[in-house]
């Protein structure tokens, strides 16, 4: 009936959010958030000096993609390794913010740059973090991170277990419940 050029935006958004991928962690919002923040800082390294493009922007881009590595890596793993990977990106995520406040200083990046940055930077901190609450939750962990056996299953050490659940963790980092 219509055209590809012709159907309405609204079907085309509902139609890309109800196709599941054959990789799961590209249904996570937060891997979709750390390319967005790879792509705009990509186009913002390009403002640094040629000198420092070579050495600052690349450890920083590197840095930035690691994020989104971690976060797919870690998704073909077991529940507690995915965890493991999730608190990798974090950790990446401070490298990028090291690096953020390194070209603020040196004058790189304005204040606003600086400020998108440290957004993106905190809003997938959240999402992650509450991710990683999610996995731990269905994973049996109590707060000291520790197996409660007394809900341990086979399925915590299956490929993915259950933790169809990190849509709802993102949303609770957002405060959307």
């Amino acid at each position: 009936m219509y055209d590809q050029e012709e159907r309405p935006a609204e079907e085309k958004v509902e139609k890309a959010e109800r196709i599941p991928t054959f990789f799961r962690f590209e249904d996570l919002r937060v891997y979709h958030k750390s390319l967005d923040y790879l792509v705009w800082l990509q186009d913002i390294s390009m403002l640094f000096p040629e000198n420092e493009k070579s050495q600052l922007a690349a450890r920083f881009n590197d840095a930035a993609r690691n994020i989104s590595f971690y976060i797919a890596e870690g998704s073909a793993r077991n529940k507690v390794q995915f965890i493991h990977y999730l608190k990798m990106a974090k950790s990446s995520i401070r490298e990028c913010l090291v690096f953020t406040t390194l070209s603020f200083r040196s004058n790189y990046i304005s204040d606003t740059y600086e400020d998108i940055s440290r957004n993106y930077l905190m809003e997938m901190t959240k999402m992650i973090g509450a991710l990683i609450s999610s996995l731990q939750r269905s994973a049996g962990f109590n707060n000291n991170n520790n197996y409660n056996n007394n809900r341990y299953t086979e399925n915590q050490n299956s490929h993915y277990g259950n933790y169809v659940s990190e849509g709802n963790a993102e949303n609770e980092a957002r405060g959307n419940y």
